[in-house]
């Protein structure tokens, strides 16, 4: 079975990609650089014998996601599951070329984009790296790259996971009946160079018992990606393996519906 996982060249999804490789799993590495995305196919093989496909794309540019895809489509006629784990979290606030703030592209808009152009090849799971940061997230729909709100760095990442939960939402409802289920979850605050220069990520490498390892950042979703958990409970928000409690502003129907159109235009 063929597992795309973007954000594939570090942290959690090179740490997934690994265990899944070692499971007998066909995997395709998604990154941003060459030489990373190298070095993980390097561990991959290590532990299958197989040197996996990989695929660089860049997701501050939606046409480069668009890239993607059709290279994708050229590969593979069917994907057993498709992972969107690419994500930052800046304190900066930037936009891309696209004309989006920076983090609601690359971590909601872009994984968005790149699902919906590959629907019709996915033929299981479709997985989506969201986090507890969700819970603060006050996402309008109207305004996704917050210029009529107050803007900050914690702020604009709430809401891009926010956007995570409620595209799973929207998505297990668009995909009912279809054999393809739709989930979503919360890693953990991991020890990666995630969040670099934050306070939370200061505490995360040097008080003890605060971070997690990347391997137990990705066991969530590995088991989302191999458990019957991951079909079974099609829509739902996950963390330590496990259903978990979300907020009316993760699983809201109606406004999961209006970030999903607010989206559609977005990325035109």
């Amino acid at each position: 079975m063929i597992n795309v996982i973007t954000g594939a060249s570090a942290g959690i999804g090179e740490a997934a990609a690994v265990e899944l490789a070692r499971r007998g799993r066909q995997v395709v590495l998604v990154g941003r650089n060459p030489e990373k995305l190298a070095g993980v196919a390097a561990r991959v093989k290590e532990v299958s014998g197989a040197v996996p496909d990989t695929a660089t794309c860049d997701y501050g540019s939606l046409d480069d996601v668009r890239r993607l895809a059709e290279e994708l489509r050229s590969r593979y006629e069917r994907i057993g599951v498709l992972v969107n784990n690419a994500g930052v979290m800046t304190t900066a606030r930037t936009r891309t070329g696209d004309g989006h703030e920076t983090m609601i592209q690359v971590n909601h808009l872009a994984p968005f984009l790149l699902t919906t152009l590959l629907l019709d090849r996915v033929e299981e799971r479709v997985i989506t790296t969201s986090s507890m940061a969700a819970r603060s997230g006050r996402l309008d729909p109207a305004d996704l790259s917050r210029d009529r709100r107050r803007w900050s760095g914690w702020l604009q990442y709430g809401d891009s996971k926010q956007a995570n939960a409620l595209f799973t939402v929207e998505l297990a409802r668009r995909l009912s009946g279809t054999g393809v289920s739709a989930t979503c979850f919360h890693p953990g605050v991991i020890k990666t160079g995630f969040a670099p220069g934050t306070f939370l990520m200061w505490m995360t490498h040097h008080i003890p018992g605060v971070g997690r390892t990347v391997e137990q950042g990705a066991s969530t979703l590995v088991h989302l990606a191999t458990h019957p958990d991951g079909t079974t409970h099609s829509g739902r928000y996950f963390a330590n393996g496990a259903p978990a409690k979300a907020t009316r502003g993760m699983t809201d129907p109606g406004l999961a519906r209006a970030l999903w159109e607010a989206s559609e235009r977005a990325v035109v």
